[in-house]
């Protein structure tokens, strides 16, 4: 028996590490083409728009694009029009960002509580916003409530926003709390903590392991949707772009680097919420 376990075990070692080897050159070969479709991609979308815009007959003026970013005069340099508007972005979206998941927890708790009164207004608050468009609910907000209730544009667009978006993130908290074993509930009930400990130390910790991959695609959806802000003349990155265009007519510029600019907001968001959901993983 010894003897045949030692005869059986070298070509195990050996057909492992083949394996290993095979498998990292697969994975280098894959890496490489989709490299390789990438650029292929890239390529064919830059033929497309060099022929189209040679067809309207469109000069390319990149060359006047960073006055627009960063302004450098006697006094250093100071924002350009598009970084004011992304200030202006950021302001919008990190209030409506902190509303919309109070909004949202509310509604979620709302949805589970035992009062009729609560699960009802709950249901017809997301009922009613997830069934309307965005822009319509800014332009009421803005134009219905805003003279009844003396509030300005800048808070009209905040408040849409967050209800908004508060609407979905109300079914992603649910779904999360749902999402807990029922064990966890019975065995905080058995060290007779209250209902708002219960989910204040032991449900909406576990929960929000469980929800934050979504919260994080609607944070992302949340910043996007904040250029409809612009509708209501507020002079966020959107309406900066517009107003630069209908000035200097560069057209394609500007919206290649608006959508630039909102592309690296989205993708370091998407960084960092991956960054805290690996240490909560470890944590956990």
């Amino acid at each position: 028996m010894p003897s045949d376990s030692g005869a059986i075990l070298p070509p195990k070692v050996s057909a492992g590490s083949d394996f290993g080897r095979n498998r990292a050159r697969a994975d280098s070969r894959r890496v490489a083409l989709d490299l390789t479709k990438f650029f292929l991609v890239v390529a064919a979308v830059a033929g497309l728009l060099a022929v189209g815009t040679e067809r309207l007959g469109y000069h390319w003026q990149w060359y006047r694009m960073p006055r627009y970013l960063v302004r450098i005069g006697d006094g250093g340099w100071r924002p350009g029009p598009l970084l004011d508007g992304v200030l202006i972005t950021f302001k919008i979206s990190g209030l409506s960002l902190i509303l919309c998941f109070s909004f949202g927890l509310v509604a979620a708790l709302f949805r589970l509580s035992h009062s009729y009164l609560a699960r009802l207004l709950a249901r017809l608050y997301v009922e009613l916003i997830r069934n309307t468009p965005l822009l319509v609910q800014i332009f009421f907000i803005y134009f219905v409530l805003g003279p009844v209730l003396g509030i300005t544009r800048f808070t009209s667009a905040v408040l849409a926003l967050s209800l908004f978006e508060g609407a979905y993130a109300a079914e992603i908290f649910r779904a999360g709390i749902l999402s807990i074993p029922r064990g966890q509930w019975e065995a905080a009930r058995s060290l007779g903590l209250s209902t708002y400990k219960c989910y204040r130390a032991v449900i909406l910790p576990q929960a929000v392991r469980h929800v934050l991959p979504p919260l994080t695609s609607q944070a992302i959806s949340l910043v996007k949707d904040s250029a409809l802000v612009s509708t209501i003349a507020i002079y966020d990155l959107t309406m900066q772009g517009q107003a630069i265009i209908a000035e200097t007519f560069l057209t394609f510029e500007v919206w290649f680097t608006v959508a630039a600019i909102y592309l690296i907001i989205t993708v370091i968001l998407s960084i960092l919420v991956n960054v805290m959901e690996n240490r909560l993983r470890v944590t956990g």
